[in-house]
C-alpha cells in the first residue's frame, strides 16, 4: 500500500459522521436502530428553494462558477450580515464554500503553521481540534464549566492565550451544548482579546437562527466592533434552511485573508456548485417566516426531551439556548456494572451500552471534549425522541448501582 502522510495520521475520523454511518449499517443488517446522532433538521428544504434551483438549472446555470462564489450569492450574504447582523462587508470580504466546514479548513489552513495554537472552548464542535492538527497548529482547550452553562470565560480565555495563538474558535449557539453567548458576555471576552492584538476570532455561527426562548443572537463583531477587523464571521444555510445537503457555507472578513481563502480553495474544489449557490440565494433573499415555524417545533421538541430525560435516575441535564442537542449528564451512572459486569467507567462505556443493550445511537461526551456528558439531537420527531428516551430509561435502569 502507498504510505500515508503524517499529516493523515494527526487526525481521526469524524466521530458524528462515522456514527450516522454505523446506524446506517446496522438497519441495514435488521436492527431497529433509533439514531439520535444526525446534526441536521428533519424538515424539507422549502419549496421555493428548490423551485429556484430548478430555474438555474432551466436557464443554464450549470457551469463552474467564480472560486470565491457568484456575485449573486456574495451580495445576497453582504445584504444578509448588514440586515441581520448589523455588520458591512464588501463582496471582496465574502467567501462562498463548500459548506461551513470549508470556510473553517481554509481559514486554519492559511493562517495556522507548525505550532501555531488555536484556542478551542471545551466542549466543541468535533473538527475544531482535528482541522487545526491538520495544519500542524495545536488545538490549546479551554474548559468551559458546566456551572458555567458551557461557557468560556474571560479569566479562563486570559489563561489560553499564549505568543503562539492565532485564533479563538466561538461557536455561538454552541455545538454540542446549545450554550449561547449575550452581548455581554462577548464584549468582556473581547476586552481580554483587546489586549492580545495577535490573537484572531473565528465565529461559527451556523445555528443562528436556532435560539430560544427571549435571547437574541449577537456575534462577535456585532458586539465588539473593534475586533471586527480581525475576526472572520462564517454562517451557512444548512440548519436554518434545512439544506445540509446542499453544501453552501460562507464567511465574512479582512479581504487580505478572504483572497488568501480563495487561492487555497481554487486549488481544491475550486467554486461552490453552481446550482445550490443559486437556492443559497432563494434561502437568504426569500420568505423567512418558516424559520420561526421550525424553531417553534424545536423548542417544543426540547423541552419534551429535557422533561423526559430528567426523570431518569442517574441522568441530568439542563434545557439548552441554541441548536438542536441536549448534552446530558451521565457522571451518575458511572462506576455502575452492566448484568454481564462491565464496569461503565465514562462516555464510551455509556454510549455503547446504549447501543448495544437498547438500539439507540447517541454520542460521546468525549468526542466533544467533556467526557461526563452525551449529546442526543432532538431533530426528529416526537415519536422517535420518546422512544429515545425510554430505550435510554431502560438502559440505565438495567445497570447494576
Amino acid at each position: 500500500m502507498l504510505p500515508l502522510t503524517d499529516r493523515l495520521n494527526r487526525i481521526k475520523p469524524s466521530p458524528s459522521s462515522m456514527a450516522g454511518q454505523r446506524v446506517r449499517e446496522l438497519r441495514a443488517a435488521g436492527r431497529d436502530v433509533i439514531g439520535l446522532t444526525a446534526g441536521e433538521p428533519d424538515f424539507e428544504t422549502p419549496l421555493h428553494i428548490r423551485e429556484a434551483a430548478w430555474e438555474a438549472m432551466v436557464a443554464g446555470k450549470t457551469r463552474y462558477t467564480d472560486v470565491g462564489g457568484t456575485a449573486d450569492l456574495r451580495e445576497a450574504v453582504a445584504r444578509k450580515f448588514k440586515r441581520e447582523n448589523g455588520l458591512s462587508y464588501s463582496t471582496n470580504e465574502i467567501i462562498i464554500s463548500t459548506g461551513a466546514k470549508q470556510v473553517i479548513f481554509n481559514a486554519i489552513l492559511c493562517t495556522v503553521q507548525q505550532g501555531d495554537e488555536v484556542i478551542v472552548p471545551a466542549p466543541y464542535w468535533v473538527s475544531y481540534p482535528d482541522i487545526t492538527l491538520f495544519a500542524g497548529g495545536v488545538p490549546v482547550f479551554a474548559p468551559c464549566k458546566a456551572e458555567n452553562g458551557f461557557k468560556l470565560t474571560p479569566e479562563a480565555l486570559e489563561r489560553a492565550i499564549s505568543p503562539r495563538t492565532r485564533w479563538l474558535i466561538l461557536n455561538s449557539p454552541n455545538n454540542p451544548s446549545g450554550a449561547a453567548y449575550s452581548r455581554e458576555e462577548l464584549v468582556a471576552l473581547a476586552a481580554v482579546l483587546e489586549r492580545h492584538p495577535h490573537v484572531w476570532v473565528m465565529t461559527d455561527d451556523i445555528y443562528e437562527h436556532l435560539m430560544y426562548d427571549e435571547a437574541g443572537f449577537v456575534t462577535m463583531a456585532q458586539a465588539a466592533p473593534a475586533l471586527k477587523d480581525r475576526t472572520l464571521t462564517i454562517n451557512g444555510v444548512s440548519k436554518a434552511y434545512a439544506m445540509t445537503g446542499w453544501r453552501i457555507g460562507y464567511a465574512g472578513g479582512p479581504a487580505a485573508l478572504v483572497k488568501a481563502m480563495v487561492k487555497l480553495q481554487s486549488q481544491s474544489t475550486s467554486g461552490a456548485n453552481a446550482v445550490a449557490q443559486a437556492a443559497a440565494v432563494a434561502a437568504l433573499e426569500g420568505p423567512q417566516d418558516f424559520i420561526s415555524a421550525n424553531r417553534d417545533m424545536f423548542r417544543a421538541r426540547r423541552d419534551a426531551v429535557v422533561a423526559a430525560l430528567g426523570k431518569i435516575d442517574g441522568i441530568a441535564c439542563e434545557a439548552p439556548a441554541g441548536a438542536f442537542y441536549v448534552f446530558a449528564s451521565c457522571e451518575g451512572l458511572f462506576g455502575s456494572r452492566t448484568p454481564d459486569g462491565r464496569v461503565i467507567r465514562n462516555s464510551d462505556d455509556w454510549v455503547s451500552w446504549v447501543l448495544e443493550s437498547q438500539d439507540l445511537a447517541v454520542l460521546q461526551g468525549s468526542a466533544y471534549g467533556v467526557d461526563a456528558h452525551f449529546r442526543l439531537s432532538f431533530a426528529t420527531s416526537m415519536d422517535q425522541l420518546a422512544e429515545g428516551a425510554r430505550r435510554i430509561d431502560a438502559a440505565a435502569a438495567a445497570l447494576i448501582r
